[in-house]
């Protein structure tokens, strides 16, 4: 079975960011989603499981970082440019913040970040392969 990754993450207000990650690209798998929790799909490997701030807190009692940290942030791959643009975009347009970071502009590598409605940090990247150096 291929290896896959699941990110929890504790969100204010579920509803809000089914739409934020909607927007993104994700899907709602409606079997695994009640108004606590929200499972979606970005691929068959990434999964992002969207919890309550009263459902994490049956998993943990670990606080729940203010928006205004970077505890961690998730990388996204994308195909192109124009697509990175267009996720910081809609980012952007659906509560969140884009460009929270200086554009990452390396000729072969392109990337931009942004946060979600909770403040999570993510960030979009598109990277020519073909110009990397062999090795």
């Amino acid at each position: 079975m291929p290896r896959s990754i699941t990110i929890s993450l504790p969100v204010t207000d579920v509803a809000v960011s089914k739409a934020f990650y909607t927007a993104l690209g994700f899907v709602v798998d409606p079997q695994f989603t009640d108004t606590s929790a929200a499972f979606l799909r970005l691929s068959e490997a990434i999964q992002l499981v969207l919890l309550s701030h009263a459902k994490w807190s049956e998993f943990t009692a670990r606080p729940i970082a203010p928006r205004t940290s970077s505890e961690v942030s998730l990388m996204i791959s994308c195909d192109s440019r124009d697509e990175v643009d267009a996720m910081n975009r809609a980012a952007a347009e659906h509560g969140g913040v884009g460009d929270i970071n200086p554009v990452q502009d390396h000729g072969s590598m392109y990337g931009r970040d942004f946060t979600d409605p909770d403040g999570h940090v993510w960030g979009a990247m598109w990277v020519d392969h073909s110009a990397m150096p062999p090795g």
